[in-house]
C-alpha cells in the first residue's frame, strides 16, 4: 500500500522535510496519490507537518507503533523478521499460536497497540488498554528443547526486557520469578510463554513467546486491584518511545536466543532477581509454603529452602514476596 510505503519513508527520515513532488518521484505515484496517502496517515493519529516550500515532515514527537517505525531500530540481521502490528487483536500469543499450527517459520511477531482478551499466567487476564502499552508475540523453533529447557525462553526474554528498559530510560529494571518485570516496585511487564511438545520426542515443537509491557499510565489509572500492584515506565509521552523500545528488546532477546552458549545471560538474571535473600511464599495449586531464596542457578531456576531445613529447586510456579530477611 503506499500509505506503508511512505510511513517507511518518513520513518526512516524523522524530522527531515520532503516536497510532494520527490516522494511521488520517490514512489512512483501521483502528487495527488500523496496527498491521500498523507491524509491517511494524519487521520491514523501521525503528526505530519506541512510547510510551504518545504513539503512534508513526519513529527519527531510522533510515537506510534508500526512495523517501519520498529525495523529502523533493529540490528541489520533481524530487519527480515515477518513483524505485523495491529490496531487491536484479542490475544497476540491466541494469534501466533494459530500461525504455528499453520506451519508458520521462527521469527513471526505480531505486535497490537491493544489486546481485548490478554492472557496472564494461570489463566489470569492481562489488562491491556489501548495506546498505553505494547503486546507482542514472537513463535520461536528451537531445536532439542526439553520441557525443563524451555523456562530458558522465559528467563532470556526477562534479561532482555531489563537491559531494553535500561537502555531507553533512567530506571533499573528488577526481575520478580519467574516472569514478571519490576520498577521502582511495581510490576510494568509480564511475561508468558506457551509451548507445544511432540508427544513421541518429547521435545519442543514451538513456543509463542508472549510480552506485554506497561509504556504509559492509562487515562484512568489502572482498575481494581491492579492500583497496588502496577506501575508504567513513564508518566508522559516520549519520542517514538514505543517502537524503541519493541526493538531494543527484540535486539536483545534474539542475541541470547540464537547465540550458541546461550547461558550468556543468567548471571544477568541472579544480578536482577528481585527475590535472592527474601522471604517468599511458594505457591501451588492446593498449598503455599514459606521459605528463604538462597540462590538462582545456571538454569534460573529458584533455589528455597524451606522452614523445615529442605530445599527445592523451582522450574516453575509462582512466588509472593513476604519481607527481607535480617
Amino acid at each position: 500500500m503506499l500509505k506503508d510505503k511512505l510511513l517507511e519513508l518518513f520513518e526512516s527520515n524523522k524530522g527531515l522535510y520532503f516536497s510532494g513532488e520527490e516522494i511521488a518521484q520517490k514512489l512512483c505515484v501521483s502528487r495527488a496519490a500523496v496527498w491521500k496517502a498523507v491524509k491517511s496517515l494524519r487521520n491514523a493519529g501521525y503528526e505530519i507537518d506541512a510547510v510551504t516550500n518545504k513539503g512534508y515532515c513526519l513529527s519527531a514527537k510522533t510515537d506510534i507503533l508500526s512495523s517501519q517505525g520498529i525495523q529502523k531500530y533493529l540490528n541489520p540481521e533481524y530487519q527480515n523478521m515477518d513483524l505485523v502490528v495491529l490496531p487491536t487483536a484479542c490475544s497476540t500469543n491466541a494469534l501466533v499460536r494459530k500461525k504455528a499450527e499453520s506451519g508458520a517459520a521462527q521469527g513471526c511477531i505480531i505486535i497490537s497497540n491493544e489486546q481485548t482478551q490478554g492472557r496472564g499466567r494461570r489463566g489470569r487476564d492481562f489488562y491491556s488498554p489501548q495506546g498505553t502499552g505494547v503486546y507482542m508475540s514472537l513463535l520461536l523453533r528451537p531445536c532439542n528443547y526439553s520441557a525443563d529447557q524451555a523456562v530458558r525462553i522465559t528467563t532470556m526474554a526477562a534479561v532482555a526486557m531489563c537491559e531494553a528498559i535500561e537502555e531507553v530510560s533512567d530506571e533499573k529494571a528488577q526481575i520478580k520469578w519467574v516472569n514478571d518485570i519490576f520498577v521502582k516496585e511495581k510490576k510494568v511487564c509480564g511475561i508468558l510463554t506457551e509451548a507445544s511438545f511432540g508427544l513421541e520426542s518429547g521435545t519442543l515443537e514451538y513456543a509463542v513467546l508472549g510480552v506485554g509491557i506497561n509504556v504509559y499510565q492509562p487515562k484512568d489509572g489502572f482498575p481494581g486491584e491492579l492500583k497496588e500492584t502496577a506501575g508504567a515506565l513513564f508518566d508522559r509521552t516520549r519520542d517514538d518511545m514505543k517502537n524503541r523500545l519493541t526493538a531494543a528488546f527484540l535486539n536483545r532477546f534474539m542475541g541470547y536466543y540464537l547465540a550458541q552458549a546461550n547461558t550468556a545471560y543468567t548471571d544477568k538474571y541472579r544480578e536482577r532477581s528481585l527475590a535472592m535473600g527474601k522471604r517468599i511464599s511458594v505457591i501451588s495449586a492446593d498449598q503455599s509454603r514459606n521459605a528463604v531464596v538462597y540462590g538462582v542457578d545456571d538454569d534460573c531456576r529458584l533455589l528455597v529452602r524451606y522452614e523445615d531445613g529442605t530445599t527445592e529447586k523451582l522450574s516453575y510456579g509462582e512466588i509472593k514476596i513476604l519481607y527481607q530477611t535480617e
